[in-house]
């Protein structure tokens, strides 16, 4: 699993900066820099927190941050079938209006 990958896709799609997520979570940027790459992994406090900032669930950001490696060697089929399907509709879920409410509350 790969929080600090999916934090980054999210805020990317939300064109937010990284400075501006990291101000809003009460977090420097180098933290936030830190846990984007893998680097630092992210308390489920800081994940709350981001996802409080970025007003999403945190269920988007477990699924987006899914891996391969994740999945038992049973499962395999069924995540390559279902997966891209789910991953895309979580992230369908961050969208263009979204990103107006999220943009309002970014100084």
């Amino acid at each position: 699993m790969n929080i600090g990958s999916a934090i980054k896709s999210i805020r990317k799609k939300l064109s937010i900066t990284q400075y501006e997520l990291a101000e809003r979570c009460e977090l420097s940027q180098t933290s936030l820099s830190q846990i984007e790459t893998g680097v630092k992994r992210p308390s489920q406090r800081t994940i709350s927190k981001v996802c409080n900032v970025l007003d999403i669930p945190e269920s988007i950001i477990y699924i987006v941050a899914m891996q391969e490696a994740d999945v038992p060697p049973s499962k395999k089929g069924v995540y390559e079938l279902v997966y891209p399907s789910i991953k895309s509709l979580a992230l369908q879920m961050v969208s263009s209006e979204h990103l107006e409410l999220v943009g309002a509350g970014i100084d």
